[in-house]
């Protein structure tokens, strides 16, 4: 004869199930309607009002709040589900989980916060902005640090609230020396990467937006990871490097304590070019650009070769861009100026021969005695 629950134990467990899906949809609802009618306010404030703070909490925390609130009002009202001892801990432990997970992600996101604060107070795209550079530098790794930390911590929490995992984690301690000499052999490369993080968060030969040369090429440091530099070159090409290469070999930073650079400009001439008056057009040329910083403006004539003069322009800029373009534009102006003044004193290549018109007369012997 087959086994048959009593009559009266189906409708009990019927009314339980409805009655705890109930408490947990509204107590859910409740938390969401709370979420909304908060970030819906918070909202209005922040159109209204100019203000950053509620403009970025609305933007970045909204979202995980959606998750959180509702999760957290149904952590309140689980004792009200009336479930047994064994569903009532299973429910617990999933509504802990959740918990654990939606407030490590509404943590990330106040990270997120607290970094527009930052730039918004504080602008990268200003002209003399080398404390600027170094303070996003800084926070772009403590970020990315606390980041790690926050999942770290949230994962670890999660798995230690199971019995079981706890068990395999004190095992596990027993072998935790053998453990950690395998992985620094395995993760030596990792680890010395992250140690040259912290070197170049703090002591910075690098910070965001500097201008480097690196392997032959110009660009501007665009991100800054645990592993990794990324350089955006002048031709939107990217050039990843490991953060070891910035430690163990050296490279160029236009931009270390100052943005101000000088530009060389060299124009090779004849020895017949007036060099003072190559030296006043150069002069005026100079103070009539709007990229000159109005520091430097100097012709000398730095070497005298076989055929030619070396005539070096030296103009100073704001910075790196600036500095180029005027190289160009003094480069154009100069040879322009030589190709339509003195085209007598472009390079050239002299011949010298010798005549040999003359007819040739041999000597006459004369007789002896």
């Amino acid at each position: 004869m087959p086994f048959q629950l009593p009559e009266e134990v189906i409708p009990d467990q019927v009314e339980l199930f409805l009655r705890a899906a109930g408490v947990v949809l509204g107590s859910a609802a409740v938390g969401w309607v709370l979420n909304w009618l908060f970030f819906a306010a918070l909202g209005r404030y922040a159109r209204r009002e100019p203000a950053g703070l509620a403009q970025s909490v609305v933007r970045h925390l909204r979202q995980p709040a959606s998750w959180f609130l509702p999760v957290l009002a149904v952590s309140f009202t689980l004792p009200l589900t009336l479930l047994r001892a064994q569903g009532l801990e299973v429910a617990r432990r999933l509504v802990e989980t959740a918990l654990l997970t939606t407030f490590a992600w509404c943590l990330v996101k106040a990270l997120d916060v607290v970094q527009d604060l930052v730039q918004r107070h504080y602008r990268i795209t200003d002209a003399d902005n080398l404390r600027v550079r170094k303070l996003f530098t800084q926070l772009q790794f403590v970020k990315k640090l606390a980041v790690s930390l926050i999942i770290f911590v949230a994962v670890a929490l999660v798995l230690m609230s199971f019995a079981t995992v706890r068990k395999i984690g004190t095992g596990l301690l027993t072998s935790a020396g053998i453990a950690s000499v395998i992985v620094g052999f395995a993760a030596q490369r990792s680890i010395s990467n992250l140690l040259a993080g912290f070197q170049i968060a703090f002591t910075q030969p690098l910070r965001l937006d500097d201008v480097l040369v690196v392997e032959g090429e110009w660009g501007r440091v665009e991100e800054i990871t645990f592993t990794y530099v990324v350089l955006r070159i002048w031709d939107e090409r990217r050039l990843v490097l490991p953060l070891n290469y910035f430690i163990e070999k050296p490279f160029q930073n236009w931009t270390r304590s100052s943005a101000q650079l000088l530009g060389t400009v060299f124009l090779y001439t004849d020895y017949t070019i007036p060099v003072e008056a190559v030296r006043r057009e150069l002069q005026r040329v100079v103070a009539a650009h709007p990229l000159w910083d109005r520091r430097v403006c100097v012709l000398q004539v730095t070497d005298s070769k076989e055929r030619t003069l070396e005539l070096r322009c030296l103009v100073s800029a704001a910075n790196s861009s600036q500095a180029f373009d005027l190289r160009c534009d003094v480069r154009e102006q100069m040879v322009r100026f030589i190709q339509e003044q003195y085209p007598g004193s472009l390079p050239k290549t002299r011949a010298l021969t010798e005549s040999t018109d003359q007819p040739f007369t041999p000597a006459v012997a004369t007789p002896e005695g």
